[in-house]
């Protein structure tokens, strides 16, 4: 597919929703890219923020690729945390207990996204809907952390319905608290996020045309 064709979809399914296309920023997820290949596939193209899930494979592209924007998209562990300051937004906060550990890491103020498991998977990580109020409350405490909204994975391989509902979902919830991001959406189903309101989308294998 690659990134033009990516940027295209994500006009077109918020034209789609009568949203204004500008809404929607393309993360571009880099987790077994090389520097190079992101200078070629992303980077050309202009400055995108780029999406890495593991620490130990980020650190040096953040060293190589001076300049660009990097967000973590990754399992969020108290062992990770002294990294974070290296990251321009985190997507995958999901427990107390490691944004304890963050606070006392950051030396700046760090934005970032709650991970809801909206699908209720129990694979996967992320804070229950119904648990969200009191883990908003108690972040709203660390003055190191500034949550800008929330992100969820949707179920893999999922009819288009569940998918349209689980998007619509997380959209709900940010809108009730008062949150303006919504990550959410990637490679197979990002156009339907889109359209129920995602603001970033997290596309690794059809910017690398692999789709």
């Amino acid at each position: 597919m690659g990134l033009p064709e990516v940027l295209a979809r994500i006009e077109r399914a918020a034209r789609r929703a009568g949203r204004d296309p500008s809404g929607v920023r393309l993360v571009a997820v880099t987790k077994g890219r090389s520097p190079e290949e992101i200078r070629e596939k992303v980077l050309a193209y202009g400055d995108f923020p780029l999406g890495e899930s593991r620490v130990q494979e980020a650190l040096p592209k953040i060293e190589a690729l001076s300049g660009a924007t990097f967000h973590f998209i990754g399992p969020l562990q108290r062992n990770k945390a002294k990294f974070m300051g290296r990251f321009a937004l985190v997507h995958s906060l999901e427990s107390l207990r490691v944004a304890e550990a963050l606070n006392r890491r950051l030396e700046r103020v760090l934005e970032v996204l709650v991970e809801v498991n909206v699908g209720r998977e129990p694979q996967k990580h992320g804070v229950l809907p119904e648990a969200l109020p009191d883990l908003l409350g108690a972040l709203g405490e660390l003055p190191r952390l500034r949550v800008v909204g929330l992100m969820t994975v949707a179920p893999r391989r999922a009819d288009p319905r569940r998918l349209r509902a689980v998007f619509a979902e997380l959209s709900r919830l940010a809108d009730r608290y008062n949150l303006p991001e919504r990550s959410m959406g990637m490679s197979e189903d990002f156009e339907l996020a889109v359209e129920e309101g995602a603001t970033l989308v997290r596309v690794g294998r059809a910017v690398f045309d692999e789709l």
